[in-house]
């Protein structure tokens, strides 16, 4: 894909592919960027597609938007583009907070780091949370880190959606929780510190976690069961 920007045509460098887009390195008026493609399903009749992409890419821009101004950062949104169905925002210098949680023992990344970024995530979660913002895919490779001063950078919204039931709040924290889990075991239990960051952050938390274990228990029994 090439997009047209400025009149001069700019190319783009693949970075992941996914199963509802594709998502590109380039730039945007000079600055280094990231483009992100929603394309067309071939299954789908043609024009039900297109509404259902553009449905989707203006609820993502929506949304990024509405969790900045509750406070969570995101990449600053530069343009949508509704004719070929992408999103062009700023690229975030800095790590995945999953290749850190997957360092630590190593590179000398301590105990304390991890503890310190895990209150950062709750605390951003409890900012959506409190503002009715479900991000609807919470996992590390979701969350960034800025190079330049450690802060914490919330990604990819193309699940996200409005809700202050703390059902889907709490389904939120669940998906975060059996993702660390599955992933970085070796860090603790990192998700106490989270939800210790989620509790200072959140005014509603109480119901959000009761809930929480409502959920839990409904995993567990999924499990036993198969």
């Amino acid at each position: 894909m090439e997009i047209n920007q400025n009149e001069n045509t700019t190319s783009l460098v693949l970075l992941k592919q996914g199963a509802e887009a594709r998502v590109f390195e380039s730039t945007f008026v000079g600055k280094r960027s990231v483009v992100k493609e929603r394309f067309s399903k071939k299954y789908r009749h043609p024009t039900l597609d297109s509404k259902l992409t553009l449905k989707r890419l203006n609820a993502e821009a929506r949304c990024m938007t509405k969790a900045r101004r509750l406070g969570v950062l995101t990449p600053v949104l530069y343009a949508v583009d509704p004719v070929i169905h992408t999103l062009t925002f700023e690229f975030v210098e800095g790590p995945a907070v999953k290749d850190v949680f997957l360092d630590f023992g190593l590179n000398r990344v301590s105990k304390e780091q991890i503890d310190d970024i895990a209150t950062k995530i709750g605390g951003s979660i409890g900012k959506l949370h409190d503002g009715g913002l479900i991000h609807g895919d919470l996992t590390t490779s979701n969350m960034l880190l800025r190079s330049d001063n450690n802060q914490l950078v919330l990604i990819d919204f193309g699940l996200s959606f409005t809700s202050s039931l703390p059902e889907d709040k709490a389904v939120d924290l669940y998906v975060l929780e059996r993702a660390l889990i599955s992933m970085h075991s070796s860090c603790g239990n990192v998700m106490d510190q989270i939800l210790a960051g989620y509790r200072k952050s959140s005014k509603q938390w109480s119901s959000t976690l009761n809930k929480l274990a409502q959920v839990r228990q409904r995993g567990r029994k999924r499990t036993m069961i198969g």
